[in-house]
This record gives C-alpha cells, sequence and structure tokens, in this order.
C-alpha cells in the first residue's frame, strides 16, 4: 500500500493557491483513478483505491500546513507503513512554475509542512514531489505570496505540473521504484 500526500491549507480560500498545490495533485489522481476522497480519519480527507494492481490512500490534512505530520504520522502508524510506502506532494518557491522535483530524501528546503512530517515521523527518507510555484517577488511577504493565487499567465505551466506529477506519481507506484520518474521528470541539475 502507498501512502500519497498531499500538502496544502483546507477550505475553499485556499483553493488553487501556491501553496495547495499538493491538494491540486491529489485531486487530480482521484479524478483519474475514480478514487472518491469522501472519508475522514486522523485530521484527514482521504480516499482509498487502486493505481494499476497497487491498492493506494490519497489524503489531504485538514490540520493546515505547518502541522501536516500529525496526520501523516497517524496512517503510517495505524497502517504500520514504512518509508518507502510514503509520497509526499508539495509547493516549492524555488521552482519555476509547473516544473518537478523528486526527491528519494532529504532536508524540508525550507517547506514547513515537509518539515513538520519529518519532525513528527522521524525520518526524512520517504519520497517527495516537489511542484514549482515561482520565486516570489522581491516586495512580496512570503506568506501573502505562497497564499496567492496563480496568475493567468502562469495557469498553463501550473496545470501541466500537476498533471505531469500525477504521471510521475502512476510511475513511482507501477514500478515500485523513484528512479525512472526522477529520470524522466526532475529538470537537469536539479538532483535526484
Amino acid at each position: 500500500m502507498k501512502l500519497i500526500v498531499g500538502l496544502g491549507n483546507p477550505g475553499r480560500d485556499y483553493k488553487w493557491t501556491r501553496h495547495n498545490v499538493g491538494f491540486e495533485v491529489i485531486n487530480k489522481l482521484a479524478y483519474d483513478y475514480n478514487i472518491d476522497m469522501n472519508k475522514e480519519k486522523f485530521k484527514a480527507l482521504y480516499g482509498e483505491g487502486r493505481i494499476g494492481i497497487e491498492k493506494v490512500l490519497l489524503i489531504e490534512p485538514l490540520t493546515y500546513m505547518n502541522l501536516s505530520g500529525e496526520s501523516v504520522r497517524e496512517f503510517v502508524n495505524f497502517y504500520k507503513l514504512e518509508p518507502e510506502d510514503i509520497i509526499v506532494i508539495c509547493d516549492d518557491i524555488n521552482l519555476p512554475v509547473g516544473s518537478l522535483r523528486i526527491r528519494g530524501k532529504g532536508s524540508d528546503g525550507g517547506q514547513k509542512g515537509l518539515r513538520n512530517i519529518i519532525y513528527q515521523l522521524g525520518y526524512d527518507n520517504f519520497t517527495r514531489i516537489r511542484v514549482g510555484v515561482g520565486k516570489k517577488p522581491a516586495q512580496w511577504d512570503l506568506a501573502k505570496y505562497v497564499l496567492s493565487k496563480f496568475t493567468e499567465e502562469e495557469n498553463t505551466d501550473i496545470i501541466n505540473g500537476i498533471t505531469s506529477a500525477t504521471d510521475a506519481i502512476t510511475m513511482i507506484v507501477k514500478d515500485n521504484s523513484i528512479q525512472n520518474a526522477m529520470n524522466t521528470f526532475n529538470k537537469k541539475g536539479i538532483g535526484n
């Protein structure tokens, strides 16, 4: 079983904001694989289904971004999951809008939801897919920027990024490995 976690903030006000790109990836996966996101447990909205032959849990923590790890820890403990069973999708302000960086372990890179997951789990060797939301303009406050909506000019790029992220997750789940997804979706020079 794979636990696929999209990071974001609950509520209509945050829909389609930069910080909620993880939720948007989960929503697309749910649509693509006909998984109903209609259950609540462990402070999360979730759905159960399959990608190929693999059982998956799609989750959107309802704790707000900075406390996402509480929900993830509960699912991991309840289902007795290993680090290799976890895929986390989050936004990244250091990547161009819609580009991806997939890694199998590493630091939080300043992403507070990812930081809380690492803290709550006590390890960092789980798959993470960072979706670029663009650099913050110099005059913007960081919190306001990540809670802002994408511009009309950015819409095509972010939609393509969400689609690429769902394709990458499908590849990771079906291959039971992240190597092909990293080779396919990471931009040259961004890392693995």
